[in-house]
């Protein structure tokens, strides 16, 4: 929507400064036209970025946030969708037909680059998702300031306790109906971008806020920024495995629970995506 908009907004301008210009009278809109048509459109990204910038400047850190923000939602969604398609990423999804139409759920998937997220929030764009992030993330340009309104939570992977804190505040907010959480059960992105073991804990989040669990994997994401850089096109891949409804997570541990989530992606991305010692 924000690449259209841009677009719309660049041709509008060029096609005007042309006809002030009487170019269209002579050969002058050749190299007019074109001219026009880059500079608009570098225009209206910086105008776009800035507006970004100023909507982060608002934000104030200290003061909680108890809902979701539909206008950074919105925005977060619109951005996101404009990088991938400025970047030329594409994402080949299968499964998504099998996403909870109605209710929350609890939403895992392996972690390869720190860009997952945005992948997965570009496929999932109405399903509310709000992730558990490392506390580092806090610190970052703009993704400190935006996160926090669309109720993701920062966890302590070193603390116990902090992380219990974590993990209960997602529970209410799977049982109050605001957000849906998508977590990386492997704590860590591993060196190898393999899969790892998995800190079962997490899957708590599901079985006490009584919510599914949607299996999900991501393939070559750790290639993207790499490519942008030498001005290549990623192809990145996400499967929806399979949802587990919360029926089947009654009356089991969640080391049970984590055994099975991590066969099903174990499977799907084959053993050359595992670590050895996993298999």
């Amino acid at each position: 929507m924000l690449i259209a908009l841009l677009s719309v907004l660049t041709v509008l301008t060029a096609l005007g400064v042309c006809g002030a210009a009487g170019a269209f009278a002579s050969s002058m809109w050749l190299w007019l036209l074109p001219v026009c048509l880059l500079g608009g459109f570098l225009l209206y990204a910086a105008l776009a970025f800035g507006f970004l910038l100023l909507a982060c400047a608002v934000v104030d850190p200290q003061k909680p946030q108890e809902e979701d923000s539909r206008f950074y939602r919105n925005l977060v969604n619109w951005y996101i969708e404009a990088i991938l398609t400025l970047a030329r990423i594409r994402i080949h999804t299968r499964g998504l037909e099998k996403t909870p139409q109605s209710g929350r759920f609890l939403l895992v998937c392996n972690h390869i680059h720190d860009t997952d997220p945005a992948m997965i929030m570009r496929c999932f764009p109405k399903s509310q998702l709000a992730f558990v992030a490392k506390r580092e993330v806090r610190e970052m340009f703009l993704v400190g300031k935006l996160l926090p309104k669309l109720l993701c939570s920062f966890i302590n992977r070193e603390n116990d306790r902090e992380a219990l804190k974590t993990i209960l505040r997602c529970i209410s907010l799977l049982k109050e109906d605001k957000v849906s959480i998508g977590i990386f059960p492997e704590g860590y992105i591993c060196p190898e971008r393999k899969l790892q073991h998995f800190r079962p804990g997490v899957f708590k989040i599901a079985q006490k806020a009584k919510v599914p669990i949607v299996v999900c994997t991501l393939r070559d994401t750790q290639y993207v920024v790499k490519n942008l850089l030498k001005l290549k096109p990623s192809q990145v891949e996400l499967h929806l495995l399979d949802v587990i409804p919360p029926e089947e997570l009654e009356g089991v541990t969640t080391v049970e629970i984590a055994d099975r989530v991590y066969r099903m992606m174990a499977q799907d991305l084959g053993p050359e995506r595992v670590l050895e010692e996993n298999t």
